[in-house]
């Protein structure tokens, strides 16, 4: 993926954004609870780990901040993409 590409439509729909720079994109996921956010990065964690890819992110109570590039590259992959589309595939209230 070029820093061209756009985010794609169902990704852009669910709030998926690029960043400023191009080379990533970023999102901030709203939860119930603390306890739900919770959960949700323990599910994407894993989801993360199993394609060897690690996101930026950062907690706060009931937020989940994230923000995807592929740092060998540069900039944005279709890495990113994959893990994106599977974050939004995960069980929980947002």
């Amino acid at each position: 993926m070029t820093e061209e590409t756009a985010v794609p439509a169902a990704l852009a729909e669910a709030g998926w954004a690029r960043a400023a720079d191009g080379a990533a994109i970023a999102k901030t996921f709203r939860f119930r609870s603390f306890r739900d956010a919770l959960a949700w990065m323990m599910r994407a964690g894993f989801e993360a780990e199993a394609m060897n890819h690690h996101p930026e992110w950062k907690n706060v109570y009931n937020r989940v901040e994230v923000v995807l590039t592929t740092h060998d590259t540069g900039g944005l992959t279709e890495k990113d993409i994959a893990l994106a589309e599977r974050m939004e595939a995960l069980p929980g209230p947002r």
